[in-house]
């Protein structure tokens, strides 16, 4: 199982933490997961690029665990930018976690 927990300040997401592999699918094979770390991986991206949030991330893809952590000192366009990324996100890490909840763990705090 994967759980995502995503953790908002001020109605903002600050905290994303990705942990474990789905299970769907055999390893090299597992749809569920693939999709899941499309998702946040391109969210992580965005924010990286066309944020442009200068941010360390920790990623060990041997163990299915990603953490980013939004910083407090970007700017207001950047934060705008990240919300409409990060909150896209979540819709579809939602998406995905409302048909394989057996899969995936949502938490949204």
């Amino acid at each position: 199982m994967t759980n995502v927990k995503v953790v908002k300040q001020n109605g903002s997401i600050t905290e994303v933490t990705c942990d474990g592999h789905t299970g769907y699918g055999v390893e090299g094979e597992d749809i569920v997961c693939a999709a899941l770390s499309s998702i946040v991986q391109t969210a992580l991206l965005g924010v990286l690029s066309i944020a442009g949030v200068n941010m360390q991330f920790e990623r060990r893809d041997e163990e299915g665990y990603l953490k980013f952590v939004i910083p407090s000192d970007i700017t207001a366009e950047q934060r705008k930018i990240c919300d409409n990324i990060l909150d896209t996100m979540v819709l579809g890490v939602a998406d995905l976690y409302q048909g394989f909840s057996d899969f995936i763990e949502l938490e949204v705090q």
